[in-house]
């Protein structure tokens, strides 16, 4: 049994499969867009109600992209782009690789772009001319006798291996589907929270029982840094991390939303922050100028001896994570001790018996939240994608391009025959013959060529 006539064979090499293929995963695609993934059941419950949320269960909608029917699917269009190529790709690489000067010549002059002319010269001079006006036209002529060896017949090419790419998108999809396998096998989501001034060395899964994952190094919050808008919603929130792996500095990087750090093949992005119940305060006496930080938290106090002072924090106001104000005790040991509201940043000169301090500032610490991806498959997913591209360029903007020259004896003189095709873009081959004809008729005219009444566009 041949090849073509395998059922299964020409049901996975079918154009028509490939198109319903692509028809049902677009549409399944945007509906995975539209419905939430990953979400807890009572979410779907809450936004869609409990006969939707039903069918969304039954039918995988909310895991829908490892659902077992949509992998089917992807697997289903792989073996369809696999099939199709091995079954079209011999025919088309005879054509890459085919010898075009062995041409029916009578083919030559029915193709669609021909154009012929009488000459005075005889076959040789003519044919040097029509080899001198090819290349001087922009192509690369190769020649051989004609049939019946009184003749020559020129051939040239451009774009001959434009044919393949489709069979480089093909390869592409491929590719990233490759690429998207490893990374769901071999990678990991995860995430970590880390607070300013400490250090991380593992992470924690996101699915699962959230198993920890050690890292190999160490991730530190150098600083943490929160901006808002007037309104106090956060405007941007940004992490200075530093990686350290065998107690030496490895690298140094401030991350924001969409601006990961990447290290060790592993990506921590930007994901969330939470204000801690712990503020920094840096004290300056502003006689001597003597300063010290202190490490303050609610309802409790911090000493500095030196001076005999003493500070605590008595309440804190603000809203959601952030406090915006502090309420502060002080005392330097001389006369009552001074109670009052402080915003967050300072600074506060305070007067005092015995000379006067300053609240140079006052910050809350944050802890930062990291999202941690690990995907070895991603590069093979950034590949296929430049592929496609390079592909897509090749196969809709690029073309296959012959053109033949034919040179015969006609009495004491010779008759050029010249014709060609594209098989894609006929306006730009068309474009290209017709400099090709105007190179070969001025020539023999001292000119450019009039419009020739044998060429047909």
């Amino acid at each position: 049994m041949t090849k073509e006539k395998n059922p299964v064979w020409a049901f996975f090499a079918s154009v028509k499969l490939a198109l319903f293929l692509l028809i049902i995963l677009a549409v399944t695609s945007v509906i995975g867009t539209l419905i939430p993934q990953g979400q807890e059941p009572g979410v779907y419950v809450r936004e869609y109600g409990p006969g939707l949320a039903r069918v969304f269960q039954l039918l995988q909608f909310d895991q829908m992209y490892g659902s077992w029917w949509f992998v089917g699917l992807l697997g289903l269009f792989s073996m369809n782009l696999i099939v199709c190529s091995l079954d079209r790709i011999p025919n088309v690489w005879r054509l890459v690789v085919q010898d075009n000067l062995d041409t029916d010549e009578a083919k030559l002059a029915r193709s669609t772009h021909h154009w012929s002319q009488s000459r005075s010269t005889g076959v040789m001079a003519t044919a040097a001319a029509v080899q001198e006006a090819m290349t001087a036209a922009g192509w690369r002529p190769q020649q051989e006798g004609a049939a019946g060896g009184d003749g020559r017949l020129f051939f040239a090419q451009k774009g001959r291996m434009t044919r393949l790419g489709v069979y480089v998108v093909h390869s592409s999809i491929l590719i990233i589907f490759v690429g998207a396998i490893i990374g769901s096998l071999l990678g990991y989501k995860a995430s970590v929270l880390i607070a300013e001034g400490a250090y991380s060395d593992r992470v924690f899964k996101s699915s699962g029982d959230n198993a920890a994952v050690p890292l190999g190094f160490q991730v530190h919050l150098d600083k943490f840094t929160l901006d808002l808008y007037p309104t106090g919603a956060p405007k941007e929130f940004r992490s200075d991390l530093i990686v350290i792996e065998d107690g030496q500095e490895k690298l140094r990087k401030s991350i924001v939303v969409n601006d990961p750090l990447d290290y060790g093949g592993l990506t921590f992005y930007q994901a969330s922050y939470q204000g801690l119940p712990e503020y920094r305060m840096q004290l300056v006496n502003t006689r001597t100028g003597a300063q010290k930080s202190l490490d303050l938290e609610p309802r409790q106090q911090e000493s500095w001896a030196e001076e005999g002072v003493v500070v605590g924090l008595l309440n804190t106001a603000g809203s959601g994570p952030t406090t915006s104000n502090l309420k502060i005790w002080f005392s330097d040991g001389q006369g009552e001790p001074q109670t009052f509201w402080l915003s967050q940043g300072g600074p506060r000169l305070l007067a005092t018996a015995k000379g006067s301090y300053q609240i140079s500032y006052v910050r809350q610490r944050f802890a930062t939240g990291l999202q941690v991806a690990k995907d070895p498959g991603v590069w093979y997913v950034y590949t296929g994608c430049i592929l496609m591209l390079v592909g897509i360029y090749v196969a809709f903007f690029m073309s296959h391009r012959r053109v033949w020259v034919l040179v015969r004896p006609e009495g004491d003189g010779s008759w050029i025959l010249a014709a060609g095709n594209a098989n894609k873009n006929r306006i730009g081959f068309e474009r290209d013959f017709d400099t090709l004809v105007a190179h070969l008729s001025g020539q023999d005219q001292g000119g450019p060529a009039a419009a020739n009444p044998d060429h047909e566009a």
